[in-house]
Formats: C-alpha cells, structure tokens, sequence
C-alpha cells in the first residue's frame, strides 16, 4: 500500500511539475508576444540607427531555435526590402533628426542587395537629412553604403582597404586521386565550372575568362557606384596599388583615408558619439551617448503596406532544392505549395517572382516553373523581378515570367547543367577489397558506387544531362523569342552581369521589386499606387518564435558600449576563413544533392564571403536508383 501511495505522490508530483512548466511557456510567450509590438516609447526623438549586424539578404534563413541559447554566436541575416523600407520611411519623419549607419559588424551582402541600401541612404541624404557613418574598418561593401552618408568616420586604429569580388577556390583533384576516389562528371556547357573543383587541380581557361569578365564588370560598377556617391574620393590608388599608399602613410591606413578623402572625420566609437549627440540631442548625459531609435523597433512601426489590390510575391531564395525547405533555401516542394495555396487563397490581379538564388536542383526548378505557369493558366499576369541572383536554376524559373526586370549588377545567366557521381572502388582497391557479381541488364546494380560505373550508366546518364540542357535551351528561347542556336550561344554555362544581359536579351528592363510589382499592376490594368505585395512564405512555428525571442537582448541607448567591430586585418581575413565550410560543403555536394543541377559556382566569390547553403535533399545515388525502379 505504501508503495501505490508513493508511486502516486511520484505521478501527482509529475503532473504538477507539468503544469507549472506549460503555465510558464504560455506566460512567457504572452509576454514576448506583447514586447514584440512596436515600443511607442522608444518612437521619440533622435537618430535612427541603422545597425546592419551581419549580412544583407534576400530572405534570411530560419535559424536553429535553440542556437541563441546556447552561448555561441548566430550570423544575423537582415532582409533588403526591411532595411530600404526602415531608411525610406526616415526621410519625412520630423522624429528623426539624423540617420546613423552603425557598419562596424556588417559582413555584406551581394551586390545588387547592398546597392538597393546604398541608394536608399542616398535618398535619405538627398531628402535633407544628415546620416553618418561608422566602422572601425570598411572593406567594399560597407564602404559603398558609407559613400552615400554626409560624413563617414573611421576609427584611427582601423581603415578602409578594397578587396574587389573573386580569390581563391579550392581543388579536389589532388586530393580525389590520393584516396582513389573516381568523380564521374556529366556536364553541358563549356563555361560551366561547377564540375572543375572534382576534376581539375585548377581553374580552366575557359572559366577564369568567364570570372575575369564578370568579376570585372561587378568591381568596374562597384567603383562608379562610389565615384558618383562620393566624387572627392580617390579610390583609385586603394584599388590599384594600395601597398604604396599605405607605406607612404607609415601604417596608418586612416590617416591615408583621410588624406585621401575617403572618409571625413577620424575617431573612435565616444568622439562619434558626440557629434551624433550635437545634432540629436542626449537624455543620459553619458559620454558619447545620443538619442537613438532602434532599427526593429521602426521597421515594426512602419510595416509593409496591406491595403488596396493584391499582388502576389513569391519568393525563390538560395539555393534551388528537392522537396520541403526552411527559408533562405528553395525547397521545390515548399515554393509550389505557398503559390498554389496563395492562388487558391487570394484574388490576386497579378503575380510577381521574386529571384535571388544561384540555382541547384534541375527537378526542383522545373517544378516552380510548373507552379508558376499555373498562374499564367488562370489569365494572372506573371512578372519576374531578379534580385541579386538569378543564374542557373534561378535563370531556368525566371523564364517563367511574361517579362524579366533585373538590375545592372545581378548575376544571371549560367544556363547549363551537370550531374557528378563517385565511385570508390579504387580507394578500396587501397586497402585490399574488390566487387564482382553478377548483372542481368546492363544497369543491374549500377550507378556502382564501389566497384565503379560501366560504359552504358555512363551514356544513360550523359545523354539525359544533355537532353536537360536541350529543355533549359528550348524553355529559354521559347520565353525570350529566340533561336535555340542563339541561346545556345548565350548558354553553354556562362555567366553574365544584368547589364549585359539585358544587351543579349536575357533581361528585358532594369529595375527592383518595386519597378516589377507596378508593371504587373499596370498589366493587370489597375492603377500602381492602388496595389500591395502579398509575399507568400510560411510563418515560423509559435514555438520556434518564442525560443529565437528568449535569445533576443533589448536594445538599449548605450552607443558608446555596443558591440564593436574587428579591426581591418580580421574583417579581411575572416572571408577567407569561409573557405572551410565551403570545403565541407562542397565535400557533401559530391556525395549528394540532386541528381541533374544547374547550379551557379561563380556567384560565390562575388557574395558576403560566408559559406553558401549545404546540400539538402536526396543524393544523386538515392535519386537513381528511385527512377530505376520506378
């Protein structure tokens, strides 16, 4: 009896214990569901800091729940369109008195994404309103930003060095041959040097012709960009023999800077601080204090608009994979599914497709192309709007579109596809192990990844790599109303930059997400002031919110004591330091992902510099075997 009574004691305690803990999550989330409205208190008077932490992106990716608990620090993703409203909505607000661009931690973003922040700031400026700028050290991202501000000021222990788009990439093929790993690769497209890190120990001729010209054009835009910003600049001797003027300068690279007129003032994070609180104004009496308005509490102030006729968005973000995805990657299974249900959902009076990946998947793209056309089928116009990637897969969905907006600086193009399968039968040949057996057809037990492929897995498989760039031709001279020959021309895995692009016909206008949502206003015969986006995506589980809200600091008005950045030495190398998870990406994407890609590799080095998507979704082995049999 005493033993039931104690078992009992034990279920009631359980039970209580539950209860308690489920009363303190709800409570909880309450709590941080009310703290996530817009703060009205912190809406007073003062500067507007725009503290671009991390990257710029088209669409942030859904981080792990759990990370921000667990002490280490998360990459912050902030997205464009949030960033561009927040500045926007600054100019006729008499509340902001300044803007700060607080660049001390900003890694970077791809071009066209920090462009779109640089003219925003631009805008700003023009409106009548000082915004200053700040870093301890500025590379070609932050620095193109900070051209547009009315002062830029670095700290004397820091500096700005350019680095310009590409560097190095690594090769396996040393490696490969040193473990007897055999990399079958099937590949269409003479620029499409996806495939050469596994094949070659270097870079092809044809693939550093292709890099020298986009890179080229990307750095030649890049440096217009900042001379037309900031015409006092001469940025020439850092672009072109930035050692001789550092020498000259004993060192000092902000000193060089200001020399140079590159940057106005020299000071660190208190003297800035004052000059910030000269115009706006303190309430703390702190040194180096001011009044501030944070970021996320005036972008949640000022929210997209939800009112008039709608037009629908959907957004292809990342890289393009098989079945379900979290965003910041395009998942074909997740993009098909919000478009149709948007479209069963809404009265939208035209669609927009939004793209800013490198590609991925062949399957999964034409999957999204198939989802699109639906709307085509229902007489909604469809409008595709790129971003600052569109290459490969993400060129293949683009087509889709009754007319492609880019910008000058996307990257786009790449039309080409290939598929790589390895086999270890001379690895085990290393350690003494060998295959045989017995086949009934010629594709009994193939693709073999440890005895090898035979001849005729390697004819099927090469013949529906070429069959695939067959329909990524056919599609892309159907859509753009030109000879498959002629794209044939434009194809063959080459990579090209918006402005040359829209010369070859690829692109049909320049312009952003803005420009392609009033043309499908306009197409829909409804006037561009009277619509507003629905962009589709799924909303984070309640209690993915609720654990990413215990991680969250509040802001506080301590300018002087926020994080600051690395100094210029580290901001340069921590890009190369990405080259470790790329290895490890691109050691998973040889033994995985899809079957048949068109994948963009080019647009890497003209990004932030921070490791691109993993593989996601079957590997190529899983997929064959499953058409095999059926």
């Amino acid at each position: 009896m005493k033993l039931i009574k104690g078992a009992w004691k034990i279920l009631v305690g359980i039970k209580d214990a539950l209860v308690l803990i489920f009363m303190l999550l709800f409570f909880s989330a309450l709590f941080m569901a009310l703290s996530a409205r817009p703060n009205a208190a912190a809406m007073h008077d003062g500067a507007l800091v725009i503290a671009l932490d991390g990257t710029l992106v088209e669409q942030p990716a859904q981080a792990d729940p759990l990370s921000s608990l667990s002490g280490r620090e998360v990459l912050q993703e902030n997205r464009v369109r949030d960033v561009v409203r927040a500045l926007d909505a600054a100019i006729d607000d008499d509340r902001v008195k300044a803007v700060v661009l607080d660049l001390d931690r900003f890694v970077g973003g791809y071009p066209v994404a920090v462009q779109s922040v640089a003219d925003a700031v631009g805008r700003v400026r023009a409106g009548g309103k000082k915004v200053l700028a700040y870093a301890t050290g500025y590379t070609d991202d932050s620095y193109l930003i900070a051209a547009n501000a009315s002062e830029i000021w670095v700290n004397p222990m820091g500096g700005t060095l350019f680095a310009g788009p590409g560097g190095s990439r690594l090769y396996y093929k040393g490696l490969i041959d040193k473990l007897g790993v055999n990399a079958h690769v099937y590949r269409v497209g003479t620029y499409k040097s996806a495939v050469e890190p596994y094949t070659r120990a270097d870079m092809s001729p044809e693939a550093r012709q292709a890099n020298e010209a986009l890179y080229g054009a990307i750095l030649s835009q890049w440096r217009e960009a900042v001379v037309k910003a900031r015409p006092q600049a001469k940025i020439d001797p850092f672009l072109n023999t930035p050692a001789e003027v550092v020498t000259a300068a004993k060192g000092d690279i902000a000193q060089a800077n200001l020399t140079h007129g590159l940057v106005d003032k020299v000071g660190d994070r208190i003297a800035f601080g004052k000059r910030v609180a000269e115009l706006v104004g303190t309430s703390d009496g702190r040194v180096g204090n001011f009044n501030m308005i944070h970021m996320r509490d005036w972008i949640a102030a000022h929210p997209e608009p939800s009112r008039g006729n709608a037009i629908g968005v959907i957004t292809i973000a990342g890289e393009i994979v098989d079945g379900e995805a979290d965003p910041g990657t395009a998942g074909g299974d997740t993009v098909s599914r919000l478009l149709l249900q948007g479209l069963a959902d809404h009265d939208f009076k035209a669609l927009v497709v939004r793209v800013d990946s490198p590609g991925g998947s062949a399957l999964a793209s034409e999957q999204i192309r198939q989802a699109i056309l639906q709307a085509k089928a229902q007489g909604i116009p469809v409008v595709t709007s790129m971003g600052s990637l569109a290459a490969s897969g993400g060129y293949w969905v683009s087509t889709a579109g009754d007319v492609i907006f880019a910008e000058p600086n996307t990257i786009t193009g790449s039309i080409g596809i290939f598929g790589i399968i390895p086999t270890f039968e001379n690895t085990l040949k290393k350690v003494g192990v060998t295959t045989d057996g017995v086949a009934t057809t010629p594709l009994t037990g193939q693709p073999d990844v440890m005895g090898g492929t035979n001849p005729a897995t390697d004819q099927v498989i090469q013949a529906a790599i070429e069959n695939g760039y067959r329909q990524f031709i056919t599609l892309v001279a159907t859509s753009r109303r030109m000879s498959p020959q002629k794209v044939d021309s434009l194809g063959q895995g080459r990579v090209w930059i918006g402005g040359i692009a829209r010369q070859n016909g690829l692109v049909d206008r320049f312009g952003g997400l803005d420009d392609a949502i009033a043309e499908a206003a306009r197409r829909a015969g409804v006037d561009a002031d009277s619509v507003y986006p629905v962009f589709l995506r799924d909303e984070p589980n309640g209690w993915v919110q609720f654990f990413e809200s215990l991680g969250e600091e509040e802001p506080d008005n301590d300018w002087v004591s926020s994080p600051a950045g690395a100094d210029l030495a580290t901001r340069i190398a921590s890009r190369q330091s990405a080259l470790v998870e790329q290895a490890m990406s691109d050691a998973q994407r040889l033994t995985g992902g899809a079957a048949i890609q068109a994948r963009c590799m080019e647009c890497v080095a003209a990004g932030p510099g921070v490791a691109t998507t993993r593989p996601h979704g079957q590997s190529l082995i899983e997929l064959f075997f499953a058409r095999l049999l059926g």
